[in-house]
C-alpha cells in the first residue's frame, strides 16, 4: 500500500544534510511552509543552497534559516524588502551568496529542470550583467540568452490537502512556486492543512500529482501568519 504520510514535521525533512539544495515554495509569506523550515532550523543542518522567490521576510521562513546561519547561497528574485534584514546583514558580512535571477527567468529554470531540459534561451536578461558570461543567440530577430535549468535535492512544499499518495491541492496564491518547484527536486516534501482519503480529492482540483511528492504531513494551520500571507485556511 502507498501511503507517504509522516508522522511529523521532524520526520518529514528526516534526511535532508549538511549542504543539501532545498527549494521553499511561496511568494512573500503566502504559501511558505514554515514549519517544515522550522522542523529544518531543529534538524541542525547547515550549508544550504536555498531556491526561492525571494530572501526572506521578518524572522519566518527563510529569514529564520538566514538568522540562523544554516544558508550558504541563495538563489532568488528579490533578495531586498523592508523586511529582509537578516539576508542584508548577513550579505554585507559576507556570509551568504547570491545568485540574483529574474522572476520569469526563476520559474522558467524550474520548470526546466521538472520539464527534464537541458537548456532554454530566453530574452530577459539580455544586454545586462545578468548575462556576463552567457552563450547569447539571435532568434526571430531578438536576442536570447541561454539559461541552465535550476534542480534541488529536495522542495519543501505547503498545500491546502493531500492524500496519502501525495496528490495536493492549494488554496489560492499560497500555490505559486509550489508545484514546479516538486516537478524539479529529487524529494519533494509537503505540508498540508489535512491529509484526506483516497478519492476525496476532485481530480480535476489537484494541482501537483503525487507521482511528484514523496512525503506529506498534517500541520495544524497556523492562523495568525496564515491570515497575514493572505492563505487562510
Amino acid at each position: 500500500m502507498i501511503d507517504k504520510g509522516m508522522a511529523d514535521v521532524a520526520a518529514a525533512v528526516a534526511g535532508i544534510e549538511d549542504g543539501a539544495s532545498v527549494m521553499i515554495g511561496g511568494f512573500g509569506t503566502a504559501g511558505m511552509p514554515d514549519q517544515l523550515v522550522d522542523a529544518l532550523i531543529a534538524r541542525g543542518v547547515g550549508d544550504l543552497t536555498i531556491i526561492n522567490n525571494n530572501a526572506g521576510n521578518g524572522e519566518r521562513g527563510v529569514a529564520a534559516l538566514i538568522r540562523e546561519g544554516r544558508v550558504r547561497r541563495i538563489i532568488c528574485s528579490f533578495p531586498r524588502q523592508n523586511d529582509s534584514h537578516h539576508f542584508d546583514a548577513a550579505y554585507r558580512a559576507g556570509k551568504i551568496e547570491l545568485e540574483l535571477v529574474p522572476q520569469g527567468n526563476l520559474a522558467a529554470r524550474i520548470q526546466a529542470a521538472g520539464a527534464g531540459l537541458g537548456a532554454i534561451f530566453t530574452p530577459t536578461g539580455y544586454g545586462t550583467s545578468l548575462a556576463e558570461g552567457k552563450e547569447v543567440r539571435e532568434i526571430d530577430g531578438r536576442h536570447h540568452v541561454l539559461e541552465y535549468p535550476i534542480r534541488a535535492d529536495f522542495a519543501l512544499v505547503k498545500a491546502l490537502r493531500g492524500d496519502r499518495w501525495g496528490n495536493l491541492v492549494y488554496r489560492k496564491t499560497a500555490r505559486n512556486f509550489g508545484p514546479i518547484m516538486a516537478m524539479a527536486a529529487r524529494t519533494t516534501i509537503a505540508q498540508v492543512a489535512e491529509i484526506v482519503p483516497l478519492g476525496e480529492l476532485d481530480p480535476e482540483a489537484i494541482v501537483t500529482p503525487g507521482i511528484f511528492v514523496q512525503r506529506v504531513v498534517a500541520v495544524a494551520p497556523d492562523s495568525a501568519s496564515d491570515t497575514r500571507s493572505g492563505d487562510t485556511i
